[in-house]
């Protein structure tokens, strides 16, 4: 048998699926805003969309209540420097935050004059974000009047990096400290905010994949008055007509990648993100900046982060490290002015590791967590790697196995686990252009969360999501609905619906196992522009000859067909995009073997990329191009009204 499902057809009687399956089956549904995602940007987009009394319709891949990278929960609320402990001013902060090459000072300046008012919003819905019960009274950083959990490893006043003269707990002095960082409750937020959602009468589509944009007129590039998504438990064919709408669907993670069960992949991204938004908007001819821009991604433990292997990093906060004879480590950072806010530059990384040849370290290193105070070991354990989305699994597994942190190590996995490998990759700060209302190139299109390009964190996505959907609102009453052409709906439903039409040839596995491998080929560490071309043909080889033989047997398996469909045109995409940027880039993860010249000052640009006619068209755009954030920002803003603002 060549299948699972060969062998059931021919042994036993298949498995019934648990839902009516009502393929092609249309349900027409009319809103003013759609957000499509419902992740924390989504969320949080919809809401906002909500409280100005406009009707809302949210649809999400999954369920809402855990969905997206930050669904199972944070346990920082980054850059928030409108809190009433902060030292430093929001402006000037956002300014410090972009000041790097290809970031998001849109995003940034929303973040940063925004994040307070969201987080505090937050906190009315029911998510806990201070230490009411005082549970970690005497905490270093914690706040005994506002009882706020101050971050005290993150950043000096003056720099977001840690002072290189830390303490030996790996502390900033107090005096020293920023405060933009809140250690938050983070495993409470994704079900206060769908409770919300319904609440204010959101109309939430659990379970609908968004397939598609549609267009005024069905003209690629007119205004989006719709969109177009598959139900994948009943197979059923959704229809949305709308006056705006938000995408928030994140990235795709798994361009590089195949056999997740196994590999132990290093990313935040689970399987469900598949670049859905991204493609939905550049089909409809929304503009794309840096698609070029790639990560190697390190060969983890199975345990989904790398950094999350022990101690020393993020989530593992001030946890000591010492070496197998108990040698004290200089991690965290412990004076290493090469050491930064999350993790070891390379030339940190590089001493360790020299140290660790000459027999300075032996290996395994261990996480000390008997060396820390009892009340720093539980807010650690307990509140940052409890709260954390990828480190709660972490936790529970030592908890059950009759770990005591007053009296074990913990090993870590650093410098054993292995190097990176550089044909491994994930896509970058790629994504949709914005402008200062977050509206994509397309009218009618509004972008939040980690969908744009150069994106953030948690509470990044969380103000970005808030943001665009007050913008959404504006935009929807001024305008009526468009009208929706059925030809471009038909067109949509026939490539949907393609797959289920044979009983045979390949699934998606086996389609996402060959792109993968395509993109480890010609899309890794050696770049060059035959390499690209050949990554194309081999794509479009694969198209003409592999998608035509892509089956599904139920909903579910039509769903990954098609996240097989987006991944694919996106890694058409950063193909295309990298054969445009003809020089190397640090920032960009770029090294091209044919154009090695490093960051040249006539490449010190964002590059675009969209399609129009169906054709390819590239674009740049200069470095700081949104202009002045804070009066920008102010222009874009006149009436809003928040903590920073009175």
């Amino acid at each position: 048998m060549t299948n699972w499902h060969d062998y059931l057809k021919a042994n036993s009687t298949p498995p019934t699926w648990p839902y009516p399956v009502r393929f092609e089956n249309e349900v027409e549904v009319e809103t003013d805003i759609l957000v499509i995602g419902g992740g924390i940007a989504g969320c949080w987009a919809a809401i906002s969309a909500a409280r100005h009394g406009l009707k809302v319709t949210l649809v999400e891949k999954g369920d809402t209540v855990r969905s997206g990278a930050g669904g199972p929960g944070c346990d920082h609320w980054c850059c928030v420097p409108a809190n009433p402990l902060s030292r430093v001013n929001p402006d000037d902060w956002a300014i410090h935050m972009a000041d790097r090459p290809y970031p998001n000072g849109i995003g940034i300046q929303i973040q940063c004059r925004e994040d307070y008012d969201t987080l505090l919003e937050m906190e009315q819905m029911g998510g806990k974000i201070r230490d009411t019960n005082d549970e970690y009274k005497g905490a270093e950083g914690r706040d005994d009047k506002t009882k706020f959990m101050i971050s005290p490893r993150y950043g000096t006043i003056h720099s977001y990096m840690p002072d290189p003269n830390m303490g030996t707990q790996g502390f900033n002095p107090p005096e020293k400290r920023n405060n933009v960082v809140i250690r938050v409750w983070g495993s409470t937020f994704k079900p206060a905010l769908k409770k919300e959602c319904k609440k204010l009468g959101v109309q939430i589509f659990d379970r609908v994949m968004g397939t598609s944009l549609l267009t005024e007129g069905g003209v690629q590039g007119g205004r989006v008055i719709g969109a177009t998504g598959l139900n994948n438990r009943t197979g059923e064919f959704m229809i949305f007509k709308s006056k705006a709408t938000i995408v928030s669907t994140a990235g795709g993670g798994s361009v590089w990648l195949m056999n997740s069960e196994l590999c132990g992949m290093s990313t935040m991204m689970n399987r469900a993100s598949s670049s859905d938004g991204l493609i939905m908007g550049w089909k409809a001819g929304a503009e794309l900046v840096d698609m070029e821009a790639t990560g190697p991604i390190g060969i983890a433990t199975g345990l989904k982060h790398k950094w999350y292997t022990g101690a020393g990093d993020a989530s593992y906060e001030n946890v000591p490290l010492v070496d197998a004879n108990g040698k004290r480590v200089p991690l965290p950072i412990q004076g290493w002015e090469d050491a930064g806010a999350m993790i070891l530059t390379p030339e940190g990384d590089r001493k360790i590791r020299e140290a660790i040849m000459k027999g300075e370290y032996e290996l395994p290193f261990y996480g000390d967590w008997p060396s820390m105070s009892d009340v720093e070991r539980r807010a650690t354990w307990n509140l940052m790697l409890g709260e954390e989305s990828t480190t709660k699994v972490i936790i529970d597994t030592f908890n059950q196995a009759g770990f005591d942190g007053s009296k074990d190590l913990q090993q870590s996995y650093k410098f054993i686990e292995g190097q990176t490998m550089p044909q491994w990759r994930q896509p970058g700060m790629g994504g949709l252009l914005v402008d200062w209302n977050l509206k994509s190139s397309l009218d009618g299109l509004y972008v939040a969360g980690n969908t744009m390009f150069s994106s953030e964190d948690h509470s990044y996505c969380a103000a970005t999501g808030r943001y665009a959907g007050r913008k959404a609102v504006a935009y929807a009453k001024e305008i009526g609905h468009g009208k929706l052409s059925r030809e471009q709906i038909e067109r949509e439903k026939a490539r949907v619906y393609a797959p289920i039409k044979r009983s045979g040839g390949i699934e998606w596995k086996e389609l996402h196992a060959g792109l993968a491998r395509t993109m480890q080929y010609y899309a890794s560490e050696f770049k060059t522009e035959k390499l690209f071309k050949m990554g194309l043909w081999a794509i479009e080889k694969m198209e003409k000859e592999a998608v035509p033989q892509l089956y599904a047997l139920d909903p579910h398996k039509l769903m990954r067909s098609l996240e097989d469909l987006q991944l694919i045109e996106h890694a058409k995409i950063i193909l295309n995009a990298s054969i445009a940027r003809k020089a190397s880039s640090v920032p960009l993860g770029f090294d091209r073997i044919d154009y090695p010249e490093v960051d040249p000052p006539e490449w010190n640009k964002f590059s675009t990329i969209k399609l129009e006619n169906e054709k390819i068209k590239i674009n740049y755009k200069p470095q700081n191009f949104w202009g002045d954030m804070k009066d920008q920002y102010e222009k874009h803003n006149p009436d809003y009204e928040g903590v920073y603002n009175r």
